[in-house]
């Protein structure tokens, strides 16, 4: 049996709880921009061309930027916030650290 001040995490892609010592050595990967520049959560981006988001039927222009991004569990996305977009998930090819 753990003891009481172990921490868990929630892990997506298996749908279990994990102790959080196991989860961190997949939180050290690096992501990367279009530019192969490191990102951390917390970074703002600009897009780097102009996207058609599904489902919002809007397009974001190219050097619109996207503040506050964090990280998933998939290299190749970001989560992240725009004013008229809740839950958006971009590429990293697509965006440039600012």
């Amino acid at each position: 049996m753990t003891g009481a001040d172990d921490d868990y995490v929630y892990d997506e892609a298996t749908g279990e709880w994990r102790p959080a010592s196991e989860m961190t050595t997949a939180a050290t990967r690096e992501v990367r921009d279009a530019s192969g520049n490191l990102l951390n959560d917390g970074d703002s981006v600009t897009l780097i061309k102009d996207l058609k988001v599904k489902g919002a039927n809007q397009t974001l222009k190219q050097g619109t930027v996207i503040r506050s991004i964090r990280l998933t569990d998939n290299a190749d996305e970001i989560d992240c916030r725009h004013d008229t977009i809740k839950g958006l998930v971009l590429r990293t090819e697509f965006v440039r650290k600012r």
